[in-house]
């Protein structure tokens, strides 16, 4: 096995509610007040008796090498990360615990929350924060995209566009479901730019024409929008595209999506797979979008199930069940 290489996945080890936490906080991103946020931490761990030590990080670009210090420091003393903040903060300080042997916790301060609502995390940070205290890490699957990690899903071409959009109309009108509903509309509006893929998976190539190619991790997300998620349970991802279509029909594709009966639409492509590499005909880097972040990518791009799996600590109570 190479340096490079994963070792295949193994249990994660019991905590004994005694392991110090390391807790890397995004203070610019999530809904609420960032102080409020950190004072409710400080209260509840104070009152459980637990070391901690909080690490908070308002340059985004520091969040990495922060998150790498807060594993440090874990391995160090047999501790756990712990991130709060938005999507992409999670994102990030999954990226780097993966592979590292440290347990990984999260306070979810996204809008949708959707992979901590997968595991029974709540978005109330007190509420997520004493469900971790009597949790137990569980090993979860997550998504590769040319060797960078994703928990919820990546994507290329209109889908990336949107969340752009998304986020402008939330610096502008405020963080709500409402919000994201309206700039999806409004995005749609333009004409969308159709990409020519070259997909290869199984050993099968195949052509296809759409405006976006969206690969998703999250079996909760899927079943909201009428997807068939099943084989996630067999260490597999799925992808979805739309065939080219005019606006109005993007509305409609938008509006099963709502209903959750995007599974049904005759212009949506969707199929699983374990590896998929995807040539963008024209394109040697695209714009790809991951747990929501955005960033440019060089093509190929090769999407895959991450050899290892993330340790996320689950609650008690929660109806997750472990699928390794």
């Amino acid at each position: 096995m190479t340096p490079t290489q994963h070792k295949p996945a193994t249990a994660a080890h019991s905590l004994t509610g005694q392991e110090p936490l390391f807790i890397v906080l995004n203070t610019g991103s999530g809904r609420g007040d960032a102080q409020i946020l950190q004072d409710t931490i400080r209260r509840i761990l104070d009152e459980a008796g637990r070391r901690y030590e909080l690490m908070p990080v308002q340059d985004p670009s520091r969040l990495t090498a922060t998150a790498e210090a807060a594993v440090t420091r874990a391995q160090e003393q047999q501790g756990v990360v712990i991130a709060a903040g938005g999507d992409g903060t999670l994102n990030a300080v999954a990226g780097v615990v993966l592979g590292k042997g440290v347990p990984f916790g999260i306070l979810p301060q996204g809008t949708f929350n959707y992979f901590g609502r997968s595991y029974g995390i709540s978005q109330d940070t007190e509420v997520a924060l004493r469900g971790f205290l009597q949790g137990q890490p569980r090993p979860v699957q997550v998504g590769m995209l040319n060797g960078r990690l994703f928990l919820v899903n990546a994507s290329l071409g209109l889908y990336p566009q949107l969340l752009e959009d998304r986020e402008a109309y939330k610096q502008k009108y405020g963080r709500s479901r409402m919000v994201a509903l309206w700039s999806g509309l409004v995005t749609l509006l333009r004409a969308p730019r159709q990409l020519s893929l070259l997909l290869d998976h199984g050993g099968q190539a195949r052509n296809l024409r759409s405006p976006t190619l969206v690969v998703g991790n999250n079996k909760l997300q899927l079943e909201h929008i009428g997807i068939e998620s099943a084989e996630l349970d067999q260490n597999r991802l799925i992808a979805m595209a739309a065939r080219p279509v005019g606006t109005l029909a993007l509305y409609g594709l938008l509006l099963r999506g709502l209903f959750s009966r995007l599974g049904e639409a005759e212009h949506v492509v969707s199929f699983a797979f374990d590896r998929l590499t995807v040539a963008v005909r024209g394109r040697r880097r695209v714009k790809v979008a991951m747990d929501g972040e955005i960033s440019w990518m060089d093509t190929p791009l090769e999407f895959k199930v991450a050899d290892e799996r993330l340790p996320l600590v689950v609650p008690a109570d929660s109806q997750y069940l472990d699928r390794s």
